[in-house]
């Protein structure tokens, strides 16, 4: 007589672009990780960082399906130490690999975002960008590194990740908790809920860049 098998193959499958199954298969452990992944390394910028942290959130107050349940203070410890860590780590692989570490990846999103990151850094300093990249998906796991390559100082870029990355963390995981318990069953609803975040999300670099150019059109007016 054999015995079962421990997992099936259903249980071992995880699709690492779903929030839910990176949850349902690792718990607060893979919000760490896929945090550190997203924001410390290229090849992370694909993973689901501002639907994680949501839908982490929203899982701690038991809204969820699959009976999968999470704790709050280990969840919020868990996407700031990776958040932070992460970013750091990006830095200084930016400042020792210098910018032939993005030169050499042949991936279009992720070109496409290093030089909207370049354009960040030079468009409004270092510490808005810094702050302004973490709620851009690929433009924050690509910024770290740029800054670093592009000799940002270690304490500015020390101090202003440090800011942008528990704000982002902790206030998109507390977004999640605190529409779970507010609204009964809203699982039910999270498409169309991630959808408004990732939009959500791009608004603070979409305000900056309409300010600019609004900026430069009364420049051009006044010298004209």
């Amino acid at each position: 007589m054999t015995a079962a098998p421990m997992f099936t193959a259903s249980d071992l499958a995880v699709n690492i672009l779903s929030a839910q199954s990176l949850l349902a298969a690792f718990g607060v452990l893979g919000v760490g990780v896929v945090m550190f992944a997203e924001t410390g390394l290229l090849i992370g910028f694909f993973l689901p960082g501002d639907s994680l942290l949501f839908t982490a959130g929203l899982l701690c107050t038991g809204s969820g399906h699959n009976g999968v349940k999470l704790s709050l203070a280990p969840l919020l410890i868990a996407a700031a130490v990776g958040a932070l860590a992460g970013a750091q780590t990006g830095y200084l692989i930016g400042r020792k690999a210098g910018g032939a570490l993005l030169a050499r990846d042949s991936s279009p999103r992720l070109k496409s975002g290093a030089h909207r990151a370049e354009e960040l850094l030079e468009r409004y300093g270092h510490a808005k960008a810094i702050v302004l990249a973490r709620f851009v998906p690929v433009v924050r796991t690509v910024l770290n590194p740029m800054a670093g390559a592009l000799g940002v100082p270690p304490r500015t870029f020390t101090v202003w990740q440090v800011a942008g990355g528990l704000v982002w963390s902790i206030g998109l995981t507390l977004g999640g908790y605190a529409l779970g318990s507010s609204i009964p069953n809203v699982d039910r609803y999270l498409l169309p809920i991630i959808a408004v975040i990732v939009l959500v999300s791009l608004a603070p670099l979409a305000a900056e860049l309409y300010r600019s150019r609004r900026q430069g059109a009364a420049g051009r007016e006044a010298q004209g």
